[in-house]
C-alpha cells in the first residue's frame, strides 16, 4: 500500500491566484471540492478553506482573505462537482456566500452507502479503491488561525486530491450493479436538502436536551445559566461546549435551585477558567433565576398529544422482514432502502402508488420501486383465515 504523498497546491490568497483558479475551474470538466471550518475553536463557525481539485492540479482557497469571490463561486456553480458527504459543505457555503450548484454533485460517501459498503470514511475508501493511505494528523486543526502551517495546507490539500479518481471507480461499482440512477436520485436529494433552511426558535434554544427533566423552577435557572454561557462564548469566540457542557449545566443547575444563596465553591466543579469576573458573573445569573417568581419560570413543554392510528405490529413485522431480505438481497443496509420510521408510516398510511409511497415516507422513487413488492405481499395480500374449529 502506497502512503498517500502531499500534493503540490497553490495557495490562494490574492487576486493573480483567485483569477488563474477561476480560469482553471472554467476550463475544467469538474471540480473535486471540500471545506474546513472552524466548529471546534469558534463561537460562530465559518468557512476557513475550500479545497478544489481541477484537472490535476490542487487549490486552496483562503475564504478569510479580503478578496471577491463571485466570479469564483459563479464558475464552481456550473460545474459538476465531487463532494465526500457534500451536504456539510454545501450548506456551509451557502451561509457563507449563498452559493447552490447547478451541475451534478456526485457524492462519493453516498455511493459507498449504496454499495452496502461499511466504511464509509474517505480515507478507509480511498485505501479499499486505491491501495492508499490518508494521514487524519491535521484533523482537529483550528483551520480559522494564520498563518496556516505549511504541514496544514498540505494536509488540506490531500483531502481533494484523491476524489475525482475515487468517483471514477466507484461510478464503475454502481454501473455495474445497475445503481447509477439511484445514486443521481439520492445525490438530487441531498443537493436540494442543503438549499432548505433547518426552522429553529431562537427563543428556545436554551431548552438543551435533558430540559424536559427538569421542574419550572429549575428551568429558571437552566435559562439563566445558559443565557451566561452564550455571552462568554461568543465574547470569547469559543464554542458553548468549551466554556461549559450541557451535563454540567444541568448538574449546576439542579444543585443551585437545591441550594440557595450557597457559593458557588461549594457546588459541581467548574472549568478552571471560571473565575473572578467570569465566576461573577455566572453567581449573578444564578441569583436572577433565585429572586424570580413562579409566574416567571419558564413552563414546561409538553409534547401535543398526538393519538396515530394504530400500528398493525403483525404487518409491520412482516414488512420489516420483507425489506430486510430485499436488503440483504441487494446487499445494503436495511436503513438505507428504508429507515424505521418510512415503514411504521407505510402501515399506518398503507399508500399504493409510487407517488404516494414517496409522499407519506419522504422515501425516493428507487426505493419506493423497490418497496412496492414487499408492500403487496404485507399490506394488499389477502390474509388466511384461521381454520374453523366447528
Amino acid at each position: 500500500m502506497r502512503t498517500s504523498e502531499a500534493p503540490d497546491y497553490v495557495y490562494v490568497c490574492d487576486s493573480a491566484a483567485l483569477e488563474r483558479l477561476t480560469r482553471c475551474i472554467r476550463d475544467g470538466k469538474s471540480v473535486a471540492l471540500d471545506i474546513e471550518a472552524d466548529s471546534l475553536h469558534s463561537y460562530t463557525e465559518k468557512v476557513c478553506l475550500i479545497q478544489l481539485s481541477v484537472g490535476g492540479r490542487h487549490f486552496v482557497v483562503d475564504p478569510l482573505s479580503e478578496l471577491d469571490y463571485g466570479g469564483l463561486l459563479e464558475a464552481l456553480a456550473e460545474k459538476p462537482l465531487i463532494a465526500h458527504g457534500g451536504d456539510y459543505d454545501l450548506r456551509m457555503l451557502r451561509a457563507w456566500r449563498g452559493f447552490r450548484p447547478r451541475g451534478e454533485v456526485f457524492d462519493t460517501m453516498i455511493a459507498a452507502q449504496l454499495l452496502g459498503i461499511e466504511q464509509i470514511g474517505l480515507a478507509a475508501l480511498v485505501e479499499k479503491f486505491l491501495d492508499i493511505a490518508m494521514t487524519k494528523d491535521s484533523q482537529k486543526s483550528d483551520w480559522s488561525r494564520r498563518p496556516l502551517t505549511e504541514k496544514q495546507l498540505r494536509y488540506a490539500a490531500n483531502d481533494t486530491r484523491h476524489l475525482e479518481e475515487l468517483a471514477e471507480c466507484l461510478h464503475g461499482e454502481l454501473l455495474e450493479r445497475g445503481r447509477v440512477e439511484w445514486h443521481r436520485e439520492s445525490c438530487r436529494a441531498m443537493v436540494d436538502s442543503t438549499g432548505r433552511d433547518r426552522p429553529r426558535d431562537s427563543r428556545e434554544a436554551w431548552r438543551i436536551k435533558g430540559a424536559g427533566r427538569l421542574t419550572p423552577r429549575e428551568l429558571a435557572y437552566l435559562r439563566e445559566v445558559w443565557g451566561w454561557r452564550e455571552e462568554r462564548a461568543r465574547r470569547a469566540d469559543r464554542p458553548t461546549f468549551k466554556v461549559l457542557g450541557n451535563r454540567q449545566i444541568l448538574e449546576l443547575v439542579q444543585w443551585a435551585e437545591s441550594h440557595p444563596g450557597e457559593p458557588l465553591e461549594k457546588g459541581p466543579k467548574l472549568p478552571r477558567d471560571i473565575v473572578g469576573s467570569r465566576r461573577r458573573a455566572l453567581k449573578h445569573a444564578i441569583d436572577r433565576a433565585a429572586a424570580m417568581t413562579p409566574a416567571e419560570w419558564p413552563e414546561r413543554i409538553k409534547a401535543p398529544r398526538v393519538h396515530p392510528p394504530p400500528i398493525d405490529q403483525q404487518q409491520l413485522d412482516a414488512l420489516r422482514s420483507k425489506c430486510a431480505e430485499i436488503a440483504e438481497r441487494l446487499e445494503v443496509a436495511a436503513s438505507t432502502l428504508a429507515p424505521k420510521a418510512a415503514l411504521e408510516a407505510i402501515v399506518q398510511e398503507r399508500p399504493r402508488s409510487f407517488d404516494e409511497i414517496m409522499a407519506s415516507t419522504g422515501l425516493l422513487r428507487w426505493q419506493a420501486e423497490l418497496l412496492r413488492p414487499a408492500l403487496d405481499a404485507t399490506l394488499y395480500a389477502p390474509r388466511e383465515e384461521p381454520p374453523s374449529t366447528n
